[in-house]
């Protein structure tokens, strides 16, 4: 700029500038350019917003929120925050809990390595947590940055009011989630978690770093500390039977309570530690046929903690309905003070029931439970208040397509009653020890999810300096509530998002969730796979894309009959039939190229993608089909039983075909449209040679194909960056091949 203004002509004679007259225009210029710069970003800006454009970049940004939980004897609740792959804890305070809300731990990579089993003491000052992946059977952790070095998933403290680093407590690799179910004792000074088949034990302060706590035949599990902390409750799963055991501190064997050949699990301590609740299932039975579906009966059982004598509380029917529901297990049973509160599906909704805690010993058995929900509609997340009085819950009463929260007396007689409603979606709901505040997680269709307070005029976020200032919430759309018919005549639901200004036809979009069993929401999701999926979904209709998230049959919330549908997965795939539905309810709308429609999804949604393309790629033009099942016949053939004939199930070669023939591998001869395929190589959901096999397959039919590989990832990518490649390269997908029609190598 300097030499810019010497070189102007100098006016009125002026042979020389003066150094005044120069940095007085040096000023002005600098302030018109800079001007004029604000007024271009403002006006790309304004164009961005009416165009509804937005990167992809900016439409990830934002922090995801889980793990919320509240100290027992505290005002004080702490949760995680994912933030561009980057994972820290943060803590809030009552009254004032916005302006309390501050970051605990200081993590600064997004280097794969989530945090887990997120725990605070009684008095909230220290929190608990879990780094780092569990591991999968060649007893390795993941880590998709490829380190060189072993990673392992660790158990750390972090004092809250401490600016020390967090302090180690266990250098334990953990398998089979075991690290992600960390117990702390009721005096705040000992942690109890289960990891290699054994359960472990460290004092908070990390003074005594974590041992064995005992030589225990299986594997035990589901630690539970008794009120007193003198004894620990677990699981001690032996394969086809399984046993609620009991440590005592300072004794020299374990007990074990009502020991049968049946499957016990999921112990609770009653408040005052005399008895021990827990459920019975059937033990494993051989060779039984595959094909046919049978109900899991099961019953809760009542303890003395001190005898290990115990009677059945309660016994479930043996229809279909009855089997021990699967959506919310053990997040639902409570030993209240005088209840006992769980979870049946009994009418067909996953609902709530109380049973007496003390039905005395005259009481006949099983005692009869009161329903505490009743309708039409499903509970979900499930806690107990502070004082133990209340169920508080969330559930899609009245609002079908989101979530909000409710509560309702531990005793019944009342009917429930509403926390939140509106156009918003609640979950994960905690109370503060002191029972004056109810804490939630919450999102909407234009906002991500975000720590609230839920009060009676309306939810208060907490934490709002952490939202990214680009994240493109006024440039969202809001998607349509949409209700169509499959071809069997289900009704199905899902979320419509159109593009704001669209410009002729455009093309549609399908997308299909995994699970199966799970239920797109008309907002931002509450776990993170689907919370990214959803922001994908927004980012393609700001590309110019109808996008059709579809409920297919098998999802949750609709209820069990739904989700348990007949002749469905690898005994029929019946559900297929929503998705060919869904495509042709795309193409009847007006804004939409029938002739461009394409399909996107992950796990189970990939394996529907895959389906959609081997079978109907006369209506389905291209795909995304990220980690996706194959061939379902392999899990079943390869199971040890198959090859040994005294364990061989009567109908395992029927099974085969029928998995086989519900599979997208068995039509790879009448595919013909284009895909992408990706997936990390060390999936540990599905196993990656579903899409090696798949990729010979399509070379071997000249199918078109392309591919994205990612070595070390996981099913559920733990990078963020790994997100921005993979969504990347799927709208590029689209873009040319549905937009543009370009043409795919068959020779990949």
């Amino acid at each position: 700029m300097n030499k810019i203004l010497r070189e102007i002509p100098a006016p009125f004679g002026w042979t020389i500038l003066p150094s005044r007259i120069f940095r007085s225009l040096h000023r002005y210029f600098c302030f018109a350019a800079s001007l004029l710069t604000f007024m271009l970003l403002v006006q790309s800006a304004s164009a961005r917003q009416a165009s509804g454009s937005f990167t992809l970049q900016q439409v990830l940004s934002s922090p995801f929120a889980s793990e919320l939980v509240a100290a027992k004897h505290s005002n004080r609740v702490a949760w995680v925050f994912d933030l561009r792959g980057v994972r820290n804890v943060w803590v809030a305070d009552a009254p004032d809990f916005p302006r309390g809300a501050r970051q605990v731990t200081h993590y600064t990579a997004d280097d794969g390595q989530p945090i887990a089993s997120l725990q605070l003491t009684p008095n909230g000052k220290t929190v608990l947590y879990a780094l780092g992946s569990e591991m999968h059977d060649a007893q390795q952790s993941a880590h998709p940055s490829s380190w060189v070095r072993e990673v392992k998933q660790q158990v750390y403290a972090q004092d809250v009011d401490s600016s020390a680093p967090p302090r180690l407590l266990g250098d334990l690799g953990c398998s089979e989630e075991g690290c992600e179910d960390i117990q702390i004792s009721p005096d705040g000074n000992w942690a109890v978690w289960s990891a290699k088949k054994k359960l472990w034990l460290a004092s908070v302060d990390g003074k005594e770093q974590a041992k064995s706590l005992a030589e225990v035949r299986g594997n035990s599990t589901q630690p539970k500390w008794s009120p007193d902390g003198k004894h620990i409750a677990f699981v001690s799963d032996r394969d086809d039977h399984s046993f609620i055991s009991i440590y005592d501190f300072g004794g020299d064997a374990i007990r074990y309570v009502a020991p049968t050949v049946d499957k016990d699990s999921m112990p609770r301590w009653s408040p005052d530690g005399r008895r021990i609740l827990f459920v019975r299932t059937q033990g494993t039975q051989r060779k039984l046929p595959l094909i046919p579906e049978r109900p899991e009966p099961w019953s809760l059982w009542l303890a003395d903690a001190s005898t290990g004598a115990a009677r059945k509380l309660w016994q479930s029917g043996e229809r279909m309905d009855d089997s021990l529901p699967e959506l919310t297990e053990d997040s639902s049973l409570y030993f209240a003070a005088d209840s006992i509160v769980f979870a049946s599906e009994q009418d067909g909704r996953n609902h709530l029931y109380s049973s007496p805690a003390n039905p005395g010993p005259d009481a006949k058995a099983p005692t009869q439970a009161t329903p505490l929900t009743p309708g039409d509609f499903d509970v979900e997340d499930v806690t107990l208040s502070a004082d133990g009085k209340w169920v508080i819950y969330s559930s899609n009463q009245n609002d079908i397509d989101r979530r909000h929260l409710w509560r309702v007396p531990v005793s019944g007689g009342s009917p429930p009653q509403p926390l939140t409603s509106g156009a918003t979606i609640e979950w994960a709901p905690v109370q503060t020890g002191d029972g004056a505040s109810i804490v939630c997680l919450g999102s909407s269709a234009t906002s991500p999810a975000m720590p609230f307070v839920a009060a009676a005029n309306g939810r208060q976020m907490l934490a709002a300096s952490a939202l990214t200032s680009d994240f493109p919430s006024a440039q969202l759309v809001t998607p349509q509530q949409v209700i169509f018919k499959s071809e069997d005549g289900l009704a199905l639901h899902g979320q419509l998002f159109l593009p704001r200004n669209p410009s002729g036809k455009i093309p549609g979009l399908l997308f299909m969730h995994g699970g199966p069993n799970r239920q797109m929401m008309l907002g931002f999701h509450y776990m993170a796979y689907y919370h990214n999926a959803y922001a994908m979904n927004q980012y393609l209709a700001s590309q110019g894309y109808a996008v059709l998230s579809v409920n297919y049959r098998l999802g949750i919330m609709y209820g069990r009959h739904f989700r348990e549908a007949p002749n469905t997965i690898w005994r029929g795939a019946a559900e297929y039939q929503d998705i060919v539905a869904a495509g042709k309810y795309l193409q009847s709308l007006p804004q939409v190229d029938a002739s461009k429609i394409g399909l996107w999804g992950g796990s189970y949604g990939g394996f529907l993608t895959a389906m959609g393309l081997a079978r109907n790629s006369d209506l389905f033009k291209a795909g995304v089909d990220f980690h996706g099942v194959h061939d379902w016949s392999v899990f079943l053939t390869e199971r040890p039983y198959f090859g040994n004939l005294a364990l061989r199930p009567p109908d395992a070669e029927a099974a085969a075909k029928v998995a086989w023939e519900s599979s997208p591998d068995a039509y790879v001869n009448t595919w013909r449209s284009p895909v992408l395929l990706i997936q990390g190589d060390d999936d540990r959901n599905v196993p990656f040679s579903q899409t090696v096999d798949l990729a010979q397959r399509l070379r071997a039919q000249h199918v078109p194909f392309e591919q994205l590989v990612l070595p070390d990832e996981i099913h559920d990518f733990l990078l963020w960056k790994t997100w921005i490649k993979v969504y990347g390269a799927t709208a590029d997908f689209f873009d040319r091949t549905l937009k543009k029609a370009e043409a795919i190598s068959a020779r990949n």
